[in-house]
């Protein structure tokens, strides 16, 4: 069959940079569905985007439709003749409603009843007749996080469409979208693309866009964006470090890429390395320079939207706005240094923490308590207490400074610089800046711990905090980040080691808000869906792990009050997989568990064992149980333990029907199966393992 490729460039006023990903996705994921339901076959669906264009590219599309045959299900059989076989009035009705004679309707049994059928052949359109409808679907199908209409029309898009390319092969596809005709000319680079730009064909767009100073493949543009900053880097005597956010942010911020060095004003040079790098990134989109052993030098590296001409005037530019920048944050640092850290934290008292947890001020005091409370339960006291207490009372203090007033990014890090200013201990500085770790999914987590303390009542605070008067996340909905603040809890206990009862700093949180305010739910409210937000971080960090999904629900049936307990625990029945034993293990807890829950709780009576058998899975029990009190309650061991009872419980089985006439014997057998069973109680419900 004949094949042609496919063009469509919607031409747009700048688009956001971050809009541009999830859009190409979407658009690609739209076409393929599109060209597929409309039996359009294609060879490959490729997406392109710069800041002023959205690109569809499908090479090889066919230029008609299949054909499609159906088989269209009528009336029955007995329904659809009389007696005498006469056609009745249902299904002549069905086979005009189908455009088909009665003659050539077939018969189907569907569940042994006889239907009749009617096959309806549908020829395939010219795929120009088809195509104008679908890059309509495409175009009003995608969703922006804010779209916006424009002069008096309806349309909703990112920014206005400015012109439409629409081409099959060499033919123009009779495409509007409000006013705007699509047609065969684009435009190159905004200032050096040259005027208009006439395409023959979709073959020749890329090549002639980047001709005209407009590289559409982003891929490409990002590797040279890439390429052209190490290189610069290197040649400055310096090196860049890798940020797949910046990158992607400044590779959608422009249509042809050109790197360039410019000089930090040796003036600042003085400031926090932090305080120099947070402007040019977050401000700026700048890549600091950083010698070989990662010193930051007075250099930076930006990437303008063109060529190498007047590179000197653009350098100039991006240095005056950066002095700027740097010049009020000079002036703050000085004028933040005038009082200690401590002298900040009174002025916390006016800012709303939210509006029915109180302030921040009065979050800092629940912070401080739990804190203490936190040290005590897990053995730290002493000067490490008052060291995590102090830093707790001044973690939030750098939030009024002039600093992270006007740099948020810099909180926590410029509560430690100006802690360490102020004389606090560099102990209680370091700690201040890593309670907002993890602040994202694989960042680090505390390494003080006095900072793991404050870290943990800190993010204990919030979500005990706004669960108890029903801010609970449901679906994307999440605006206290409470999911990270949980999972950040489950990472710190895990990599710090620590045994911490959810349930008991749960408790302890919730009652330190009770001093202040009346929680609109109750701790039992609190607690039971707290359970289930943790149980559903731990069930994604233990898959993080690479823990089968089988392993992961039966630990979790047996409880998640201890996270480093639950990883224990399916670690080591993961380990126990790998090995023989495990289907000892498995089958062993089946044949037991299978009858145990027939039988209640009584205890083991000897004296009524009618069997050998008995005796002997007895002594083995007791056995296993020595030596899971002995291992101090070894989850390897203890599950060891419970395989090696297979042959007696084997042996059991055999000699001896358990649901025996008699009812003292019947329930002492099943007693013993219970104690069996009982052996993996709180490590894993081995029900919900699949082999």
């Amino acid at each position: 069959m004949e094949t042609r490729d496919l063009l469509l460039e919607i031409g747009t006023e700048e688009i956001p940079a971050k809009f541009m990903a999830p859009t190409l996705a979407q658009l690609k994921d739209l076409a393929d569905k599109g060209l597929q339901e409309v039996r359009l076959s294609f060879t490959e669906t490729k997406t392109y985007g710069t800041p002023r264009r959205l690109v569809l590219m499908v090479k090889g599309v066919a230029t008609r439709q299949d054909d499609l045959e159906l088989e269209v299900k009528g009336p029955a059989v007995k329904a659809a003749y009389d007696s005498e076989g006469n056609p009745t009035k249902a299904v002549q009705g069905f086979a005009r409603s189908q455009g088909v004679d009665i003659s050539s309707l077939i018969t189907k049994e569907l569940s042994g009843v006889p239907y009749v059928y009617a096959i309806r052949k549908e020829t395939g359109r010219s795929a120009q007749e088809v195509l104008p409808q679908l890059l309509r679907n495409c175009i009003s199908g995608l969703n922006f996080p804010k779209p916006m209409r424009w002069a008096w029309g309806d349309t909703r898009f990112a920014r206005p469409i400015r012109r439409l390319v629409a081409l099959f092969g060499e033919d123009i596809l009779p495409l509007e979208i409000e006013g705007v005709i699509a047609g065969r000319t684009t435009t190159g680079h905004r200032f050096l693309g040259g005027g208009s730009i006439t395409l023959a064909n979709p073959g020749e767009y890329l090549e002639k866009m980047e001709q005209a100073f407009v590289v559409v493949d982003h891929e490409k543009r990002k590797a040279m964006i890439w390429q052209q900053i190490t290189d610069l880097a290197a040649s400055e005597g310096g090196t860049v470090e890798e940020d797949p956010g910046l990158l992607e942010e400044i590779n959608h911020l422009v249509e042809y890429p050109t790197a360039l060095c410019g000089q930090v004003d040796p003036s600042f040079m003085h400031l926090p390395a932090e305080v120099i790098i947070t402007p040019m990134k977050e401000h700026q989109r700048y890549y600091p320079v950083k010698d070989g052993e990662g010193k930051l030098l007075p250099k930076f590296i930006t990437v303008r939207n063109g060529n190498a001409d007047h590179l000197d005037v653009v350098r100039q530019g991006n240095e005056k706005v950066l002095r700027a920048r740097l010049s009020d944050a000079a002036f703050f640092y000085a004028e933040d240094q005038k009082q200690p850290l401590a002298a900040f934290a009174d002025k916390l008292k006016k800012i709303v923490f939210q509006e029915s947890l109180g302030t921040v001020y009065e979050r800092v005091e629940r912070e401080i308590a739990l804190t203490g409370i936190l040290a005590d339960h897990l053995g730290f006291s002493g000067d490490v207490k008052q060291r995590a207490m102090r830093a707790a009372q001044l973690a939030k203090a750098d939030l009024v400074t002039h600093m992270v007033y006007e740099f948020p990014e810099l909180q926590g890090i410029m509560g430690e610089k100006y802690a360490r200013l102020s004389g606090e201990e560099p102990t209680v500085a370091q700690a201040i800046r890593e309670h907002y770790q993890p602040r994202f999914s694989g960042d680090e987590t505390p390494k003080t711990t006095e900072g793991t303390l404050v870290a943990l009542a800190d993010k204990l605070d919030a979500i005990v905090g706004c669960f108890s008067i029903g801010i609970i996340p449901t679906g994307s909905q999440d605006p206290y980040a409470l999911r990270r603040q949980a999972q950040g809890i489950c990472q710190i206990i895990l990599s710090g080691n620590l045994s911490l009862s959810l349930s008991t700093a749960i408790e302890q949180a919730y009652h330190l808000y009770q001093k202040a305010i009346t929680p609109a739910r109750s701790l039992e409210e609190v607690e039971k869906d707290l359970a289930e937000f943790f149980r559903q971080r731990l069930r994604y960090l233990l898959g993080e792990e690479g823990i089968r999904y089988d392993v992961i629900e039966a630990v979790l049936a047996e409880g998640i009050d201890q996270p480093l307990e639950v990883f224990k625990r399916a670690k080591a029945l993961t380990a126990l997989r790998s090995v023989d034993a495990f289907s000892a293990l498995i089958t062993a807890y089946t044949r037991a568990a299978n009858l145990a829950k027939k039988g209640g709780q009584e205890p083991i009576r000897p004296e009524l064992f009618e069997s050998p058998s008995e005796k002997e899975l007895y002594e083995a029990l007791e056995q296993a149980q020595a030596k899971i009190e002995q291992s101090q309650s070894d989850y390897d061991v203890t599950l060891r333990a419970l395989a090696e009872l297979r042959p007696a419980v084997d042996h059991f089985f055999d000699a001896v029907m358990v649901m025996a006439e008699k009812a003292d014997v019947r329930e002492n057998r099943l007693a013993l199966l219970n104690e069996v069973v009982g052996l993996t109680a709180g490590i894993a419900d081995l029900s919900k393992i699949v082999d």
